[in-house]
């Protein structure tokens, strides 16, 4: 008898699309996990916001532009600062996992009122805008975003997170780092800044290159103040640790 051939099967393009698609996504936790983890030890030295004011400014034929960014590491910083951070940017930091979503319908519900166009973003996901995306909003970017404050939130401890975020957030013009910004308005190290000088600091972060430490407006003085009132609100536990 003839043996019959046995017929080969042939793989549907779904199959081969679905297996290209599972390597690329592969390939793509690794390239962009890989950094994330490392940074949990390698303090970086620029960040994509500070690459695109560069650009910027090269662009713009800027020739007055300088960027200023020196890294100083948690035990250097005031933990005034610290704790002011906290208070004005995420009340939440030690509660949640990278996404405060009540203050984020918060957020939503005043922006709807027109009472305020604040964020409700969390200082893990500014650190993850800060280091490697852009400022402009997109759907594409929050998404972006979102991932890689996942990735962050799983690599880092919320102690690494603190200290990336004051080391690379901009306090002036070109100026990056509580360190730097602490000499330029106070004279001194940030490991020396008191509370007052604190809440003036974080007050800057929404708009650091319009607003002036020592020429702060009478809202962004009541703002300061509110930020000192908050941080006294905190319980000594919250932050311990950190």
């Amino acid at each position: 008898m003839k043996k019959l051939k046995s017929r080969e099967v042939p793989v549907s393009r779904w199959r081969v699309v679905r297996r290209w698609l599972v390597r690329l996504a592969l390939v793509w936790v690794a390239v962009t996990a890989l950094p994330v983890l490392l940074l949990r030890w390698v303090d970086p030295p620029l960040t994509a916001f500070m690459l695109q004011r560069r650009f910027e400014a090269v662009r713009a034929g800027d020739a007055k532009f300088h960027l200023r960014h020196l890294w100083v590491p948690r035990s250097r910083i005031s933990p005034h600062l610290v704790r002011a951070l906290v208070a004005a940017e995420d009340a939440h930091f030690t509660q949640h996992h990278g996404f405060d979503f009540g203050a984020m319908a918060d957020a939503l519900e005043d922006r709807i009122e027109g009472k305020s166009k604040r964020g409700g973003s969390t200082l893990t996901q500014q650190v993850a805008k800060n280091l490697f995306l852009w400022p402009a909003r997109s759907y594409v970017r929050k998404v972006l975003e979102a991932y890689l404050t996942v990735l962050i939130e799983l690599c880092w401890s919320k102690q690494r997170i603190l200290e990336v975020h004051l080391n690379i957030a901009e306090y002036g013009n070109g100026l990056y780092g509580v360190e730097l910004a602490s000499r330029e308005y106070f004279g001194k190290s940030a490991t020396a800044v008191n509370p007052e000088e604190a809440s003036r600091l974080v007050v800057l972060l929404p708009a650091p290159r319009l607003r002036k430490v020592n020429a702060l407006s009478p809202k962004n003085l009541e703002r300061a103040a509110w930020v000192r009132e908050q941080v006294e609100r905190l319980p000594p536990e919250y932050l311990e640790g950190l």
